[in-house]
């Protein structure tokens, strides 16, 4: 898949194109959208993720959401993505590159989330087959991580699907819905066949 460079700033922002979906940062004209789509899918979110803020649905928090993706961007720390779906433009979830490591190690970790009407139909697969070649050719990394719950069997298809391997389980790895779980740590390498 190919990704391009928008014309609209002095310092443009990539936006990534996959079958049928494209990913761009996220903007302040998304919130009606993002904040609609993730409280109609709370519940469903809810096992998969940290407990939510009680303001995180709110105007301000998105704002200072926006600054922190900003900040992280140009430090070259995380390079967070909605996924859009290519026909009509409708939100359809998440994907962040966070944890840039830079030096020998050459890495970041991959998280995602859909809205729960668009689950299970392929578009976050088709996102993070995009995502891929915008890590190794764009970021210039060796490796790119994912992790999810051991019950969490479409993370974990998405994951196969895009040729990713699973490495193990990672013990009390991320604090998810207040409690420290365990995940399976996947992986893929700029030399791996892509899928």
């Amino acid at each position: 898949m190919a990704f391009l460079r928008s014309m609209s700033k002095p310092d443009p922002a990539p936006v990534i194109l996959g079958k049928g979906v494209y990913l761009r940062n996220p903007q302040i004209g998304d919130f009606a959208q993002w904040a609609a789509l993730r409280e109609k899918s709370r519940d469903f979110l809810t096992p998969w993720e940290p407990t939510w803020a009680p303001d995180d649905l709110t105007k301000p928090s998105f704002r200072r959401r926006l600054r922190r993706y900003q900040r992280e961007i140009r430090e070259d720390q995380a390079h967070p993505f909605f996924i859009f779906r290519e026909e009509d433009d409708v939100l359809l979830g998440g994907c962040t590159l966070s944890g840039v490591q830079r030096g020998v190690q050459q890495s970041c970790t991959l998280g995602y989330w859909a809205g729960e009407i668009h689950a299970g139909r392929g578009y976050v697969t088709a996102a993070v087959r995009a995502l891929i070649p915008f890590v190794f050719e764009e970021l210039k990394l060796h490796r790119l991580q994912a992790a999810c719950l051991p019950e969490n069997e479409r993370s974990r298809a998405v994951l196969r699907k895009c040729g990713f391997t699973e490495e193990g389980i990672a013990r009390g790895y991320l604090r998810i819905n207040g409690a420290w779980r365990d995940h399976v740590v996947y992986a893929i390498l700029r030399d791996d066949p892509r899928r």
